[in-house]
Formats: C-alpha cells, structure tokens, sequence
C-alpha cells in the first residue's frame, strides 16, 4: 500500500466537507414563485418592455416594444404585441392568453399561433408574473425554467432606482444578469 495515498477515510471526509459547504455554484435554482394573485382586469391595458433576456421571436425588434392586453367580453384577453423595426416599421403580432387556475391567478399561458391551432398544447407558452407593482405600474414575468424574462412598465421608462431594485430581486432568483438586455424607447 501507498502511504502518500488517500485512504477512504479521507475520501469520505473531504465528501462530507463538501456536502455541508453547500450547493455547488452550477445545481439549479429554487422553483420560481409568482406573485399571490393578479387582478386581471387592473393589468389590462399597453405595458412598454423595459428590459427582457434576449429571444428569436423578438430578433427584428429595435424599439418601442409594447404589449396591450385586453379583456373580451367572453372573458378571454387579447394580446397585442407592437415593436419598431429597424427601418422604423411596426411589427405586430396579435395573440390570446388565458389563466391556469382561479380567477386571480398569476399563472397564464400566451399564444401567438392561430386560434383553430388552440387545442395544441405546443402553441402555447407559460407568462407568470414573478413579481408586480402594488400599483400595477411595473411587472416582471417569467416562466418555470427561467429561459424567457421581460421587465415592464406602464411608461416607455422606469425610474432607475426601481430599475435597481429589480435587478437585485431577479438576481436572488437565480437570473442570470449578464443575458438582460435593456430596451431602447
């Protein structure tokens, strides 16, 4: 036997170190919690993207990107998205969304696919609001694998402090902070 090497013993001592050090850096974040409840109707209405992480449906957007949400008479929300393109042009893309569970829920699913297209689970993608102004003046809205984030506002702009604030909540929930992009006006 060698003396100089490691004995399981000491294996097992330094697992065991490691083990009470805590979580390594790369294990997963705690599952994401929403806001208690949302009144549906009060987030009616134009919300401007201040900041969001980065993604392909959204790649020709340049500016003044906006979402109005608004309520039909049947109960269901139409969703209306707006951004300027490079060359100065709206794009638009009109969707629905709708709520999973009760009637205050911060849970919904969004779709941008064609109505008939409704019954595929596929089309349609997870919108839950993490976290929400009491005066419903901004809104953080993510999902359960943390791949998708938008910052929103009633104004084109936030003040920065909240702005700040923000970005020390959404560090705390495991964002990754380098992937936020800021949205131009």
């Amino acid at each position: 036997m060698n003396p100089e090497a490691p004995t399981p013993r000491l294996w097992l001592a330094l697992a065991c170190a490691l083990c009470l050090l805590g979580p390594p850096a790369w294990a997963e974040p705690a599952p994401l919690k929403t806001v208690a409840a949302v009144d549906v109707p009060r987030y009616m209405g134009t919300w401007y993207e201040i900041a969001k992480y980065p993604n392909r449906f959204q790649s020709g957007c340049v500016s003044s990107t906006q979402a109005t949400y608004t309520l039909q008479a049947d109960g269901r929300v139409q969703v209306l998205n707006r951004c300027k393109t490079d060359k100065g042009q709206w794009r638009e893309a009109l969707g629905a969304a709708r709520q999973i569970g009760g009637p205050t829920s911060p849970q919904l699913q969004v779709r941008f696919a064609p109505e008939w297209l409704s019954f595929i689970p596929l089309v349609w993608g997870d919108y839950w609001i993490i976290d929400l102004d009491p005066d419903y003046q901004w809104v953080v809205v993510s999902e359960p694998r943390r791949e998708y984030l938008w910052i929103l506002s009633r104004s084109p702009q936030l003040p920065a402090p909240t702005y700040q604030a923000l970005l020390g909540k959404l560090d705390g929930l495991g964002f990754d902070l380098k992937r936020i992009e800021a949205s131009r006006p």
